[in-house]
């Protein structure tokens, strides 16, 4: 019997086997420790210490599996390879950091190599390449990365053409963490501070559960790409200059793969503290005018050629971030999400963005995707910057469907303009989507273009100054049902302004007459 030393069940479980029937707990394979000290870590700084943590771990995987611990102490390594059956244990106090690149030029040494990948052209270098990380794993099964430590990407890249070191280049690091094709993972109560383009980017990974993490980072905080069976919860991420949380379902594995049965919940999400001040607790903010629009939001896509469905979001906060976004731009198929229960303040951008659209970064003759079966429920939005209204849009010829937005409170400073209401946005049917893509909006409520079958009730739309915009603007739209709506009584007295819509109706709303018009309508309807 190995032994097993001060280890929970999330790890003594990492050993089981199914072949091995229901065995009682007594009988489960124990975990053998690992401590990198015996194997040559030095843990000051200083020392490269990726040769003994790495021995470490082929240690442990020699012999079956196996706890791999850090004790206390700042362990500077290069690439960390995972294996099979292996847990990570972060101790308290321990910090594994991404030691600093080599020279532009060094042909050795540093993080290992990216890996060929044929179907880069499908999405940019960092979702293509998982080898070139501090911790990196890839067709792997029972492994977790547990504990109060933190890991700290000092040395990577964070994936940007203008700031060295680039990612590109030999012996360069720009994730720290990247997994693909594994299964049966567990990532718990770390913390990561300055992650490089990807704090976790985890593509092909099934039965995946993220919890409790702290991260404080430049780039995207949590990717999940093309996973199933995956939970996101508990966790903390300030990403000022990109997205907080972002499930994607890219062509990375070289094929059309979904991201499924996920749910995200407990999860707070910000862009407006500086880097690392989430961490520390001073929640420093930015001065005025030294950051631009911050990120840090949730955000399915932008890459999206395999699809997104039943996705649950729930009990989630957005603090000084842009706003929620659900993409198909690359022909993913994407139903059955919810999301609910949400607080969102001093959002910048859009509150919501639903696009349906036609980049195309996908192998020739894919399909423009979908999108239905949407429910968004239980959202206050209070002190929204931005005079971007919340969007739905599809292209002609392909339609947002379904989608029901109930109990919602939508708050914004207000100030648009009559000459803004005369607006027609361009189609951009090819373009990165964004809630900035259309330019100003010629609706402060919702815009809304190329959809069927929606359903608004209980929604208050209100502004601190006054809007000259109507709160609605919706065209080419067929079945938009409209229940105890309210809008603001200063600033335009215009509610809706209708272009080409059908089987619209209005009932129980503050200062609108009930109305039902099966036919295809193009009119305005204002405060009565």
């Amino acid at each position: 019997m190995l032994r097993l030393t001060g280890m929970g069940g999330a790890a003594a479980g990492l050993l089981y086997s199914p072949s091995l029937g229901a065995a009682p707990l007594h009988a489960a394979p124990a975990l053998v420790d690992f401590d990198v000290r015996r194997y040559g870590a030095k843990g000051d700084g200083a020392t490269i210490d990726s040769p003994a943590i790495n021995a470490a771990i082929d240690a442990a995987a020699a012999i079956g599996g196996g706890i791999v611990r850090f004790p206390a102490g700042t362990y500077a390594s290069y690439s960390v390879r995972l294996k099979s059956n292996i847990v990570l244990m972060l101790e308290p106090g321990s910090t594994l950091l991404a030691a600093s690149v080599p020279e532009q030029g060094t042909t050795t040494g540093g993080y290992d190599a990216a890996e060929p990948n044929e179907f880069e052209q499908y999405q940019d270098f960092g979702h293509s390449h998982w080898h070139n990380s501090l911790i990196w794993g890839e067709g792997l099964h029972d492994i977790a990365i547990l504990g109060t430590g933190l890991i700290y990407g000092k040395g990577l890249s964070v994936g940007r053409k203008n700031e060295p070191p680039l990612a590109e280049l030999p012996g360069v690091g720009n994730k720290a963490i990247a997994l693909k094709n594994c299964h049966n993972v567990t990532l718990r109560d770390f913390s990561i501070l300055q992650g490089g383009h990807f704090g976790i980017l985890a593509t092909g990974v099934d039965n995946l559960t993220i919890d409790n993490l702290k991260v404080d980072t430049m780039r995207d905080g949590i990717d999940v790409d093309c996973c199933h069976n995956v939970r996101i919860v508990n966790c903390s991420v300030n990403s000022p200059w990109d997205d907080g949380i972002c499930p994607k379902s890219s062509f990375a594995l070289g094929y059309a793969r979904t991201t499924e049965n996920l749910t995200i919940s407990n999860c707070f999400v910000t862009g407006n503290y500086k880097l690392g001040a989430m961490l520390d607790g001073s929640y420093t903010h930015f001065a005025p005018g030294e950051h631009g629009s911050p990120t840090g939001r949730i955000k399915l896509g932008t890459e999206s050629a395999g699809g997104f469905k039943n996705v649950a979001i729930s009990n989630c906060v957005f603090d000084q971030c842009a706003g929620f976004a659900l993409e198909s731009v690359d022909g993913a198929i994407v139903e059955d999400v919810t999301f609910t229960g949400i607080t969102m303040r001093e959002c910048a951008g859009s509150v919501l963005l639903l696009r349906l659209g036609r980049r195309m970064r996908a192998p020739a003759g894919t399909p423009i995707g979908t999108m239905k079966r949407i429910i968004i429920s239980d959202v206050v939005s209070s002190n929204c910057k931005s005079k971007l209204a919340s969007t739905i849009s599809g292209i002609p010829g392909h339609l947002i469907e379904d989608v029901k937005l109930s109990n919602l409170y939508l708050h914004h400073d207000g100030g648009g303009t009559a000459a803004a209401a005369a607006i027609l946005p361009p189609e951009k049917e090819d373009a990165y989507p964004s809630s900035g893509m259309f330019g100003a909006l010629p609706a402060h409520g919702f815009f809304v273009r190329h959809a069927r079958n929606l359903e608004f009730s209980n929604i208050e739309i209100a502004c601190a100054t006054p809007d000259m915009r109507p709160a609605f603007w919706l065209q080419n739209v067929d079945g938009a049902d409209f229940f105890r709506v309210k809008t603001p009584r200063m600033g335009s007295p215009r509610v809706f302004d209708l272009r080409d819509v059908i089987n619209f109706s209005v009932s129980a709303g503050r200062g609108v007459k009930d109305l039902a018009k099966p036919e295809k309508v193009t009119e305005k309807i204002d405060l009565g």
